[in-house]
């Protein structure tokens, strides 16, 4: 491992921001720390940077215990939330701030800072200032600024929360290719889930100052392994009474988590569910919402409301109109634990992919 935190706790006063929290990171590997706010990412982050300091436990990079060495001495890039940028010093000197205050070599700049300038798409841009450029151009400086000391360990607080919906998307693409590309182990912190899936090779699922899960995106996603990961994740109903529902009588948990695509509604007549109608429930919509491209429908299938995504091209549906409800699987859950369970009916099924 190239960052690893051992048993790491950290308190505000009567406020316990990490317990007991340990995870490794391998060398090259871009990993997100998410979670809701106070959950304590952004403790993991700044007291793996050296801004904060741990009460117990330790942090090692690249196999060294670095929780008494300096920030400074700790070969680490931090781009921030809000750039940070020196609005009076030029692109160019705000990448080679880091360099000149190690006093490098001015040619050695020079060529870093070039290097740079083309790596992270700023050509033309060197001699404008930071209110001269877009939300996306800052945040390409900060990160040029950051990685021209050459750091081994590089750290992003919410590095796309101050930009726009549209750059904010191209700059996820960008990042994880620049970070790739450049080869440097990298974390980011995001409160956002699709952030996360769309961007990190790992992710680390925090809550109440400690790690639920960790594991890579599509792993987290399909195979939550607590409740917290099961409803943070993707979009979730919570239920009671789900051994109620055709195929999932031999439940043994008190409670069950559903997302949309776990739920598919048809009428009668659609041939393509035939074989399996005789599993379907009888449901009734009761609210229906254009989510740009695709529709929530909201059933209400024995007392229960149920999700489920609707595509545009389908056959139009109003609000009072009954159909048939198959619920494909759900993860059964406790306090503790979830875990997946399948609709026992259905397996075998070719219209089924679990």
């Amino acid at each position: 491992m190239y960052v690893e935190l051992r048993h790491i706790t950290k308190t505000f006063g009567n406020f316990k921001a990490s317990d007991d929290v340990s995870f490794g990171i391998e060398k090259g590997e871009l990993s997100a720390l998410l979670g809701p706010s106070g959950s304590g990412k952004t403790t993991i982050l700044r007291m793996i940077a050296g801004l904060e300091s741990p009460d117990a436990g330790d942090i090692l990079i690249d196999g060294k215990r670095v929780n008494d060495v300096p920030a400074s001495d700790r070969g680490i890039g931090f781009v921030f939330q809000n750039y940070a940028l020196f609005r009076y010093m030029t692109v160019q000197d705000n990448i080679a701030f880091g360099l000149n205050v190690k006093k490098a070599p001015k040619d050695k700049v020079r060529r870093r800072v070039k290097e740079l300038i083309s790596l992270t798409g700023l050509d033309g841009l060197e001699k404008r200032y930071p209110d001269q450029l877009s939300g996306g151009q800052r945040q390409r400086v900060a990160f040029a600024r950051a990685l021209a000391p050459e750091p081994g360990l590089l750290l992003l607080d919410e590095p796309f929360a101050a930009i726009d919906a549209k750059i904010r998307q191209e700059l996820r693409s960008w990042l994880k290719e620049m970070i790739h590309k450049v080869g440097i182990t990298s974390i980011f912190v995001t409160h956002d889930q699709n952030e996360a899936v769309e961007v990190a090779d790992q992710i680390i699922v925090t809550n109440a100052g400690r790690v639920e899960q960790t594991g890579a995106p599509l792993q987290i996603y399909k195979n939550p392994q607590t409740p917290f990961v099961a409803t943070f994740i993707g979009q979730s109903m919570r239920i009671k009474d789900y051994q109620r529902f055709s195929g999932f009588e031999n439940g043994t948990y008190k409670e069950a988590i559903i997302r949309p695509e776990f739920v598919e509604a048809f009428k009668d007549d659609n041939r393509k569910f035939r074989d399996i109608i005789n599993y379907s429930e009888e449901g009734v919509i009761s609210d229906i919402t254009f989510q740009g491209d695709h529709l929530e429908v909201t059933l209400d299938v024995k007392g229960i409301q149920l999700k489920t995504h609707r595509s545009l091209e389908r056959r139009p549906v109003e609000i009072g109109e009954k159909m048939r409800v198959i619920l494909y699987r759900l993860y059964e859950c406790d306090e503790k634990n979830s875990h997946l369970l399948k609709n026992q009916n259905l397996i075998g099924h070719e219209i089924i992919t679990f």
